[in-house]
């Protein structure tokens, strides 16, 4: 099916709402759960196919992050993330780009660079406060 073709889905426009207003990548079962305030008997599965669907849309931003599960984002303009170790909480980093790293990159690599993806660890303020 081409994406173009889609017809309007309340509940995928709802998550993408959602994922609009927030900046705490949360995972989908978080969105789930809020989602089921709206549309009581939203499933699951409903939710991760309309995931999968505004990412393949280029809508929405799916990130993995380790062991943990995958997170989305509804700012699809290029920034960079941190991943607290400790809480595991997703978090926009704003900085200048790096973008400058795609040629450093590509000056030993026969092939051509693109972009990139790129995740900053540590511990984030919260938890340094909380220990």
């Amino acid at each position: 099916m081409l994406l173009s073709a889609l017809k309007y889905s309340r509940q995928r426009e709802s998550i993408k709402e959602f994922l609009a207003n927030r900046y705490d990548h949360p995972t989908a079962d978080l969105i789930y759960a809020n989602m089921r305030a709206l549309y009581p008997n939203i499933s699951l599965g409903t939710v991760y196919r309309n995931l999968s669907l505004l990412v393949d849309m280029g809508e929405v931003l799916k990130l993995s992050v380790g062991d943990g599960p995958d997170r989305f984002d509804g700012n699809t303009e290029p920034h960079y993330h941190f991943i607290c170790t400790e809480c595991q909480n997703v978090l926009d980093l704003k900085m200048e780009s790096i973008d400058h790293i795609n040629v450093i990159a590509g000056q030993n690599f026969d092939g051509e660079i693109k972009g990139h993806m790129t995740y900053f660890y540590g511990v984030c303020g919260d938890c340094i406060k909380k220990s």
